[in-house]
């Protein structure tokens, strides 16, 4: 029980102590009993204990039979997906930098965490004074994002009504969608044309147009869009970004009609 609270009292502590533990199961291929654990680590028996556990409930570690483990699969998937961000970031900047020079805008790679959209690079002059909120690290909600809606579009009908209910579709500005049915329409019209849009949707005086990145097995990964000041967006600029999203995704050996 002393152990216990001391933990409570000092999360970064055993912050510090699962990371140890990782460390110590990266470095043997096999599976360790808790008591060598124990000992590689200098951590208390019960302490190990405690913390492995938890980490089993997560997934980070696998326990093979009591006392015994290894790492967990949960570290394989994380370490998939940021290898696979980190790769469309690499590939992606010199292709949005041409973007950029042709349009002199805001040039957005983002990914999706849960029910929200999450900025992860741009490309910007600086040239508006209007504040963009697509900076990176800044995140907004899939349905008022023209990136956020690729994914919707992405989940299918059954899982566009669950996030719907999930969210209850709330109003960023006065033109963001709230109901499903406007939803619905719109994504519509995004799979007709193969881009997707935001009309001033997050903030007023502020229109996206968006693009899906597809990896080699083609799966969607990412989203490429173009954010202006409502006043400069061009209509042929949709198709533009189309283009430019799939000369990403080839450059990821996407081909189309795999």
């Amino acid at each position: 029980m002393p152990a216990a609270k001391d933990s409570q009292k000092n999360p970064i502590q055993v912050v510090e102590r699962m990371m140890k533990l990782l460390d110590v199961l990266a470095e043997h291929p096999e599976p360790l009993g808790l008591k060598q654990i124990a000992q590689i680590t200098g951590l208390h028996p019960s302490t190990a204990h405690r913390i492995l556990a938890a980490m089993s409930a997560d997934r980070l570690v696998d326990r093979i039979e009591p006392g015994s483990y290894r790492l967990g699969m949960r570290l394989l998937e994380l370490g998939t997906l940021v290898r696979s961000r980190i790769s469309v970031r690499e590939v992606a900047l010199p292709i949005m930098r041409e973007l950029h020079g042709q349009t002199g805008e805001t040039v957005n790679l983002s990914v999706r965490q849960d029910d929200e959209i999450v900025y992860v690079e741009r490309t910007s002059s600086g040239r508006s004074a209007m504040r963009i909120v697509h900076v990176i690290g800044a995140r907004a909600p899939l349905h008022v994002t023209a990136a956020g809606k690729l994914f919707l579009l992405e989940d299918g009908s059954a899982r566009l009504r669950e996030y719907a209910r999930r969210t209850g579709l709330v109003a960023h500005s006065k033109n963001s969608m709230t109901t499903l049915a406007m939803l619905e329409r719109d994504l519509d019209r995004t799979q007709k044309q193969g881009y997707a849009t935001d009309n001033e949707e997050v903030e007023i005086g502020v229109r996206c147009v968006a693009a899906p990145i597809r990896d080699d097995h083609g799966g969607l990964i990412a989203a490429l869009s173009l954010s202006t000041p409502a006043d400069r967006m061009k209509p042929q600029w949709g198709a533009l970004v189309k283009d430019t999203a799939e000369k990403i995704c080839r450059a990821l050996g996407h081909r189309a009609g795999r």
